[in-house]
């Protein structure tokens, strides 16, 4: 067993979830999830007809889907959903709450079980937080690229980098423990290795990636924005004060003067062809 299946054995990605910080990223990031799919079901037909879709047609990839948080939604939404998961034990509690998800074990880095051009949206929301070089975060984007149409969405997740150096490093003071163990570089940005499970980007280092992929960017969101930092303030919001956040954070969700400081971004980008 790996390090990171003994801390998913032990982790509840569902608890995190839906915790009020939780809530925050996955309501925003399904608003955009849905506004694709919305797309998709009024794309045009090859003679530039628009045809209306049935979300049953419209198939969708959940690459490191956990638990099932974001797949099994859209499959109760009536979506034709895969999903693939590294962890046995995230994909046997997958399996256990609903049978509309083809769910199956298997690696960001080798889809080998699916066929090329086959989804019309692709979520890569768990992979790139564990993947330490970036030719393993390439391989896994070109990936995701290979399995979607032309002209689809990938929307990938990312561990954003200031929000570890903030809170890890400062916060919480190791810094020193940090700068002493080379874990800083001399400009702070970090560097981890596996044993350390999460790796943390900066946007100049998404959009090496993107470049190298071939991807274009529709745009970059920060689903979550200061929800990580107040956790215990969000947890005191009565209900309607918490919807309010919500709204807030929709609003300010595209503003790049906020995009790094996040704890998360979601990239959504556009399929060319598949290589």
């Amino acid at each position: 067993m790996t390090e990171l299946e003994e801390y998913y054995n032990k982790f509840s990605e569902e608890k995190r979830l839906g915790s009020r910080h939780g809530q925050v990223e996955y309501r925003v990031s399904m608003e955009y999830i849905h506004k694709y799919l919305a797309e998709c079901e009024a794309a045009d037909d090859s003679a530039g007809q628009s045809v209306k879709r049935e979300k049953s047609e419209i198939k969708v990839l959940d690459i490191g889907a956990g638990t099932g948080r974001y797949s099994i939604a859209l499959a109760e939404e009536g979506y034709d959903v895969t999903a693939v998961e590294l962890v046995k034990y995230n994909l046997g509690i997958l399996k256990q709450k609903s049978d509309k998800v083809k769910a199956f074990q298997g690696n960001a880095l080798r889809l080998k079980k699916l066929e090329s051009g086959c989804f019309d949206v692709t979520l890569l929301f768990g992979p790139m937080y564990h993947l330490f070089s970036a030719e393993d975060k390439l391989c896994a984007l070109n990936e995701a690229k290979r399995v979607t149409k032309p002209g689809g969405v990938i929307l990938a997740a990312y561990c954003m980098n200031e929000y570890s150096v903030i809170t890890y490093a400062f916060k919480e003071r190791h810094i020193l423990e940090c700068m002493s163990q080379n874990r800083l570089t001399s400009d702070f940005h970090t560097v981890s290795e596996p044993k350390e499970l999460y790796d943390y980007v900066r946007i100049e280092d998404i959009d090496a990636l993107n470049a190298a992929a071939g991807l274009e960017r529709i745009k970059i969101i920060s689903p979550d924005g200061a929800a990580n930092y107040i956790r215990p303030f969000l947890n005191q919001l009565s209900d309607e004060e918490f919807e309010i956040f919500i709204q807030y954070q929709l609003s300010v969700c595209e503003r790049q003067d906020l995009i790094g400081a996040g704890a998360h971004t979601v990239d959504i980008l556009r399929c060319g062809k598949p290589n």
